[in-house]
Parts: C-alpha cells; sequence; structure tokens
C-alpha cells in the first residue's frame, strides 16, 4: 500500500466562513489571515496504490465553471490534477476508482472538463466511482444551505457512465481500506481509513478539514449539523489519540498530517507528519 499527496487546488475562503463561531481572536492564533480576512486554503486529494488498483480520494474543484465562479474562490497557484499525477507517474487513463468523500464542487468538480463546444466529459474514463448513498441522494435533493456546493453537471456523467457505485453502509472496501460515514458536515460523508504497515491513516476531509479544527469547537460555518459535528469529533479523536491514528488534513495548507497527543485540555495535535514519508 502506497498513498501520496495530490494537490489538485489552491484558494482562499474567508476566515469567518471557515471558523463560524469561533472568534477571530482565537482562529487568527492557529491559522493566519490576510489583509482581506481571507485564509490559504489547499484541496489536498489522496492517491493510494495497492495491487493492481490506483485509487483516487476527491477529485478537486476542475475547471469547468465560469470565470465569476473562480473569482470568488479566489485561487492561486497552479490547479488541476493531470501535473500531480504526472509527478506520480500515472495518467488519469491510470486511475481505477475515485473515491468522493462528498459531492461539493471542490471535491468532484475535477473528475468532469468542458469541451470547447461546450460538452462535458469524463476525465477519468476507466474509473469506477464510488460515493455514499446517502450524500448521493441528499447531493441530488439539495438544501439551501448547500445548494451553492452541488451542481448537477457534476453528477450527471457519473450517473450515466454504468460506472458509478453507491456505499450504503460504513465498513471496509477492500482490504487495509475502511470507510466510514460521517454527517455533521454533510450527509453521508466518506471517511477513508487506510491501514499501512502497522499504522492507520485517515483522510479526515470536511471532517477535520485542517489542524486548526481538531478542538471540538472549532466547526466551520458551512457544516450543516454543527451540532452532530461536535459529537463525532469528541468520540473519534479519542479513538484515533488512543490507536495512533495519522490525520490527513485535506485543505490546510500549513499541514499535511500528523499524530495526536493529549493535554489537560484534551486530544491536541502531535508530531508532524509528511504524506510522502508514510510507509
Amino acid at each position: 500500500m502506497k498513498i501520496t499527496a495530490i494537490e489538485a487546488d489552491y484558494w482562499k475562503m474567508d476566515g469567518g466562513v471557515a471558523f463560524g463561531v469561533v472568534p477571530k481572536s482565537l482562529w487568527t492564533k492557529v491559522y493566519p489571515e490576510d489583509a482581506d480576512n481571507l485564509i490559504k486554503i489547499i484541496t489536498r486529494c489522496l492517491l493510494v496504490q495497492t495491487g493492481d488498483r490506483n485509487i483516487l480520494i476527491d477529485a478537486g474543484m476542475g475547471d469547468k465553471r465560469e470565470d465569476k465562479y473562480y473569482i470568488y474562490k479566489y485561487r492561486f497557484g497552479e490547479s488541476g490534477l493531470i501535473k500531480p499525477l504526472k509527478n506520480a507517474g500515472l495518467s488519469p487513463a491510470d486511475i481505477t476508482d475515485i473515491i468522493f468523500t462528498h459531492l461539493h464542487d471542490d471535491h468532484v468538480g475535477g473528475a468532469t472538463i468542458k469541451n470547447e463546444d461546450g460538452s462535458l466529459a469524463e476525465i477519468f474514463q476507466n474509473a469506477r466511482y464510488w460515493c455514499s448513498e446517502i450524500q448521493w441522494e441528499w447531493a441530488k435533493d439539495s438544501n439551501i444551505r448547500e445548494a451553492a456546493a452541488y451542481f448537477k453537471d457534476n453528477l450527471e456523467l457519473l450517473e450515466k457512465s454504468g460506472r458509478l457505485n453507491l456505499i450504503r453502509e460504513a465498513g471496509y472496501w477492500l482490504p487495509g481500506i475502511e470507510l466510514r460515514i460521517f454527517n455533521g458536515h454533510t450527509r453521508g460523508q466518506l471517511i477513508p481509513m487506510i491501514s499501512i504497515g502497522n499504522q492507520t491513516v485517515v483522510f479526515a476531509a470536511d471532517f477535520i478539514p485542517a489542524q486548526a479544527y481538531l478542538p471540538i469547537q472549532y466547526v466551520p460555518s458551512v457544516d450543516i449539523e454543527p451540532l452532530i459535528t461536535y459529537k463525532e469529533k469528541q468520540v473519534f479523536l479519542e479513538e484515533a489519540e488512543r490507536k495512533g491514528f495519522i490525520i490527513i488534513f485535506q485543505h490546510d495548507y500549513y499541514h499535511e498530517a500528523c499524530m495526536l497527543t493529549r493535554n489537560e485540555k484534551g486530544v491536541i495535535a502531535g508530531d508532524a507528519v509528511k504524506i510522502n514519508s508514510i510507509c
């Protein structure tokens, strides 16, 4: 089992949106902002290679939206999956499976492109797509809180491909890869837990998007059920610290991953970990 970080997008988000009810005087101590109150965000996807399977977890936001959409994403640097996959020795045709943790645009938009004639096409034409059934149905019948994050053109080609697979319950997806389901950020978010040697690596997606969100009360304003997020994090972090999990942060511009430790306040970040050093 080998894992590789695939950095799809660099962008910015309003710090108030990112940290919700947490006062700016507190969150700026753990995540810096610029003069416009924007914080740097990365969309860090994960390549998992096992046997004859090249598995990509999430696909970034892609480039098929109108320019106005990206203006308000405040993108910077390079974006897209082709170059980082090439750096890992692969092309889109080599990807056998894509696990979507959930279907918000910054996680699924990069799976399809818009041709010059305006038609849409899949990038990963040999891949099987995997998503929780709960999240798929939730995304297709969106709600006022999440409507701006779900787009039909992200889902239609996946559904028509004949290669969409809906996961109905948590459990082992492949030997060494467990998929858990969390509901605070959005219904049916899949969180992959990958066994590498004697270590368990957790791709935390938007459940714990950055190291700064390890405190229970640090929850993004975009979470649909923050009280559920609180409970999910409390239970999970106790287990993660006790069992020595490595947590990979999908949106943390400054920290790739870390171990956990404990002090008088509870579970906190421990030693930093580089993804490509995990083996």
